[in-house]
């Protein structure tokens, strides 16, 4: 099977809290990943706009995962990229006693969950949240389990990762994750050709441009197996009724316009003559229906047990 590599407009940073996702007042890295060409700014509220459909991968993901090894006790968890943390605080409610750390690079997105679900749990455990670069994150402590939420895309050679991150967890520990595979998607495609656009080249060009190595479900599973996992993997198309005016721009404010939004933030102008731009070539890929806009979203699954 053949990875999906393709060049496409940078969607996000890893935050997410993409997940991960502070005592805030110190000074970090803003959400992104330290190859990025620009780190954008993120913003929560933006991003949660649609947060029904953006949580849903992490519920059916979530579902998945098996009982971990300290289930009735105060198991570990690491959440890379937590992002606003709403997802993190999803993990608690299935295991109230664990600690359990979201890991992002956005000082708005660790405010937002630092505010948000910072804190002892319902069940006595505890939620915390801390600054950290998935690029180069290892497990500094032996973990249950490990899960990240669409923010591994954004890690060039994320699977190189994986030895590591398995071996950070206790026998018969968990790592599970999912990310976008839409990045052959209108939405993506269209952003990457206006970027590269005479009117737009020379100051958005480099913004956000790279090559995005997304496995495919069986390519993850081999991965898995390799390294001594029982391992499940597979693949959705999310069909989605967004609605409002203008629903699949309101999408992409919060993800991949946000390096566009940033570079074009002190000249309102250009900026809102990029998003007018923008939005009619959206307009046209995705036309609204009597009931909504219809935007499909792939996304792509796996978990994978480490043997006891």
């Amino acid at each position: 099977m053949k990875s999906l590599d393709v060049k496409i407009y940078m969607e996000a940073g890893l935050g997410r809290s993409a997940a991960g996702e502070i005592p805030l007042g110190r000074s970090v890295t803003p959400r992104g990943l330290s190859y990025m060409h620009s780190a954008p700014t993120w913003d929560p509220q933006q991003y949660l706009h649609h947060s029904v459909h953006r949580t849903r991968p992490f519920l059916d993901l979530l579902i998945r995962i098996p009982e971990l090894p300290n289930e009735a006790g105060t198991a570990r968890i690491a959440d890379i990229g937590c992002g606003p943390g709403n997802v993190t605080a999803l993990l608690a409610e299935r295991w109230p006693t664990a600690h359990i750390i979201g890991y992002d690079l956005s000082p708005e997105m660790l405010e937002r969950a630092e505010r948000d679900h910072a804190g002892p749990t319902a069940g006595g455990g505890l939620l915390d949240f801390r600054p950290a670069d998935a690029g180069t994150w290892t497990p500094q402590e032996p973990y249950d389990l490990i899960v990240s939420n669409a923010a591994l895309q954004w890690v060039p050679a994320h699977a190189d990762s994986f030895a590591g991150w398995i071996d950070g967890l206790v026998p018969g520990g968990t790592f599970a994750f999912q990310v976008p595979g839409n990045f052959t998607a209108p939405s993506h495609a269209l952003l990457g050709d206006l970027c590269d656009s005479p009117r737009w080249r020379t100051r958005l060009g480099t913004h956000g441009r790279r090559y995005v190595h997304i496995l495919d479900p069986a390519d993850y599973l081999v991965r898995f197996e390799d390294l001594g996992c029982a391992a499940d993997t597979w693949e959705t198309t999310y069909v989605q009724l967004l609605t409002g005016e203008d629903p699949v721009l309101d999408w992409v404010k919060g993800t991949a316009l946000r390096p566009v939004l940033t570079e074009l933030a002190d000249d309102p102008e250009a900026a809102s003559d990029f998003l007018a731009q923008y939005a009619d070539l959206l307009r046209k890929a995705y036309p609204p229906g009597p009931h909504g806009t219809v935007f499909p979203f792939r996304r792509i699954f796996a978990v994978a047990r480490k043997a006891v």
